[in-house]
């Protein structure tokens, strides 16, 4: 959940930690990308059981997801670079093939477009 820990921090002055230069590539997954999807398997559950990966279905880069995150609060991020964390992985990227396959579902919400709507709730409840 890094934007509530970024967008506090941020907003609040404080610093972030970015890993192996902000060069980690992450899947984000917007709410109402995961709440269509899941509406979509409702209306149709498959037969028997299987197996889907809900995610947004392509790699952004934190450094890219950072710099959204500023120009949507209007405030430029403390940027403290650490270095590549034990056990972490560079990339991470859902396979939502199956759910492409099986529903005709593709994650429709950018981060230039999920940041701000995100920014807009936080704004009014934090």
């Amino acid at each position: 959940m890094a934007y509530y820990d970024f967008t506090r921090r941020i907003a609040g002055g404080e610093p972030i930690s970015l890993y192996n230069g902000g060069h980690l590539q992450r899947d984000f997954t917007w709410i109402d990308d995961a709440v269509e999807c899941i509406a979509r398997i409702h209306a149709r559950p498959p037969d028997g059981w299987s197996v889907y990966n809900i995610g947004g279905g392509h790699r952004v880069e934190l450094l890219d997801f950072v710099g959204v995150l500023e120009q949507a609060l209007g405030r430029r991020a403390i940027i403290r670079h650490e270095p590549m964390m034990p056990g972490d992985v560079h990339a991470t990227l859902a396979d939502t093939g199956a759910l492409q396959r099986d529903y005709g579902y593709t994650p429709q919400t950018p981060i230039e477009t999920g940041l701000p709507r995100f920014m807009e709730w936080w704004r009014g409840c934090c």
